[in-house]
């Protein structure tokens, strides 16, 4: 097939207003992360004495419950593709489930963990996934996309710093800690998700047509970028979410340094966000992919020295945040542009308009993959003899192998996978030509009718050429 001579899709770029209303949602977002994956299980297991096996499965259930409710919520939210709504539907329930699980009333034992948890995914999923959705309505040129990805994960970067520093800034430890974070969470939302549903846009009725359910399947079936980012994407969430798992663990038990918790986390999220505008600019010279692959190799050389820290080593350990806090920019920002681009390259295919589906899968990887992280790590923990509280603990070797050397290998597998992954500007200019898509109206929201269903299919091999 011979390129068309028309021009490649415009960006229509969001002013910085608008661009800092997109992202204000992520920074509260960002900040019940920190406590939900790092605080909360030990909270749970130690000072209200469930114990690590029990919090371990009980955590397990809900994230399986949270991955199971993705793809529901994802084709409700093509179904009915007002973001708004969905936004301010889904904040009471948010919120009211903050209150609960942060300040846990006395006696509060298994059931109340579970009962808050599974509350507490199911409004997340509901607000994010409609949220994340809503980032590919507001551009669709290649690098755009990657514009609002940064900006959003920034906040996101932002908001765990904050939530990393406050407990450590007002000197509260344990429950004191976690009820500080709950109140500010809680004050945060509803004015950031007020914010952007006041000033951005909707997106306008899809005029796509909608495929058959069979032919749907079809194409999410042989969408081979969609494959290879969705594959890679789980086993980066593992490598990730295992040392994010075992932090409070590692840097207690393992280096004796309980006091350098704090001080380690500012400077990894500190590096991440100053590491975001280097990971946008290589993005733009060298292509998405590309850069995300070179990042995974990068990431792992900083983090190749973790599994040997021992005790004494916390000044080691601070510039190894440093090191791997600038690799996490790629990690953030470089994925969910692509993911972005996978979707286009499903609707140019015939697929229609199911950017909700597709974010749905995607949390459904983000969820797995931490859901594994928590629900393997305590119970091998356990298995191996490691007694938390203590540095002389006979499964410290067990608590070092997780922390620092199995990220590694999920690493360099998700890099493998990667290879495979040609969906470049290129490419998805191509699509774009080929399916008469030259442009897009000023506004930079609402797409002309496609004629996708008389295109090539973007995985054949004459619109990869």
């Amino acid at each position: 097939m011979q390129p068309s001579p028309n021009p490649p899709l415009p960006d229509t770029p969001l002013s910085g207003p608008a661009l800092a209303a997109y992202a204000a949602p992520a920074l509260p977002l960002a900040a019940l992360a920190v406590p939900l994956y790092i605080y909360l299980p030990t909270l749970y297991a130690e000072t209200l004495g469930l114990g690590l096996t029990l919090v371990g499965a009980i955590l397990l259930a809900a994230r399986i419950f949270d991955a199971l409710t993705d793809p529901l919520v994802g084709v409700l939210a093509d179904r009915f593709p007002r973001r708004k709504p969905w936004l301010l539907g889904a904040l009471p329930l948010v919120c009211v489930s903050v209150w609960a699980l942060f300040f846990p009333p006395e006696g509060a034992g298994a059931g109340h963990l579970l009962g808050w948890s599974l509350a507490l995914y199911l409004g997340w999923t509901a607000l994010q996934v409609p949220y994340l959705a809503w980032g590919t309505d507001l551009s669709h040129a290649y690098h755009g996309r990657t514009r609002i990805a940064g900006a959003r994960e920034a906040a996101l970067l932002i908001g765990t710093l904050a939530a990393t520093l406050t407990p450590a800034l007002l000197g509260l430890t344990g429950l004191a800690a976690v009820n500080a974070l709950g109140l500010m969470i809680v004050v945060l939302l509803a004015p950031a998700v007020g914010l952007a549903c006041w000033r951005l846009p909707e997106k306008a009725p899809a005029l796509t047509p909608k495929p058959s359910r069979k032919e749907a399947f079809r194409l999410l079936m042989t969408n081979k970028p969609f494959r290879l980012l969705l594959v890679a994407y789980l086993l980066n969430g593992i490598a990730n979410g295992l040392p994010a798992t075992l932090f409070l663990s590692f840097v207690a038990d393992r280096l004796g340094a309980p006091e350098a918790t704090g001080p380690a986390l500012a400077l990894y999220f500190v590096s991440g966000l100053a590491g975001v505008p280097l990971w946008l600019w290589l993005s733009r010279r060298w292509g998405k992919h590309r850069v995300w692959r070179a990042g995974l190799l990068l990431s792992c050389a900083a983090f190749l020295p973790a599994p040997f820290l021992s005790l004494g080593d916390a000044p080691l350990f601070f510039a190894l945040a440093v090191a791997t806090g600038l690799m996490m920019g790629a990690d953030l920002v470089l994925p969910p542009a692509m993911q972005a681009d996978v979707i286009e390259a499903d609707r140019l295919a015939g697929g229609g308009e199911r950017a909700g589906l597709y974010f749905a899968l995607w949390g459904m990887a983000t969820k797995a993959s931490l859901a594994l992280a928590v629900g393997l790590a305590f119970p091998l923990l356990d298995l191996a003899g490691f007694v938390p509280g203590t540095t002389q603990s006979s499964g410290g070797w067990a608590l070092a192998a997780l922390y620092g050397g199995a990220p590694l290998a999920f690493k360099l597998l998700a890099w493998g996978l990667l290879r495979g992954y040609t969906l470049d500007e290129a490419a998805l200019t191509r699509l774009r030509q080929s399916s008469g898509e030259a442009s897009w109206p000023a506004d930079g929201i609402s797409p002309p009718p496609s004629s996708s269903s008389l295109a090539p299919s973007p995985y054949s091999r004459d619109a990869a050429r």
